[in-house]
């Protein structure tokens, strides 16, 4: 399989994600990287009327562990740590996550992230590893 079908199937594999009927989340996915864009809604706010970390952390979770499954074709890549830093609050517009490997090896991948607010102001970033699992990709739901 060319990397373009890998990319394509990796983004029908997000899109199945259950998860994603919530965010209804839009992906590029290319060598080593990962591009995750979601419209905000109140729907993700917490009490105090700003955008709940949980928001933050799966943008950047997301974006980096696609960036990690670019570079793996054969099995499904699993997040074994993830760090997250909120720098700046967003209630209302777009978020925009960045994903990259930044190191990898024959055992795991370390990816950082980015997000961003609709006007391209950092508003959190995070990094992670993650390793190769045993589930193939072909058994992963929209992988196809």
């Amino acid at each position: 399989m060319d990397r373009k079908t890998h990319y394509q199937k990796l983004i029908s594999m997000y899109a199945a994600a259950p998860i994603n009927e919530i965010f209804a989340p839009i992906m590029e996915v290319s060598e080593g990287e990962a591009v995750i864009e979601i419209e905000l809604s109140k729907k993700y706010h917490h009490s105090g009327g700003g955008v709940h970390g949980s928001v933050y952390f799966k943008m950047l979770d997301d974006a980096a562990f696609f960036a990690a499954n670019s570079l793996e074709e054969e099995v499904f890549v699993l997040t074994t740590s993830f760090t997250t830093y909120i720098t700046r609050p967003v209630a209302t517009g777009r978020m925009r996550a960045i994903g990259r490997v930044v190191n990898r090896n024959r055992t795991q991948f370390i990816a950082e992230s980015i997000v961003y607010d609709a006007e391209g102001r950092e508003i959190g970033r995070g990094n992670g590893i993650f390793v190769r699992g045993k589930l193939p990709l072909t058994d992963a739901d929209g992988y196809e």
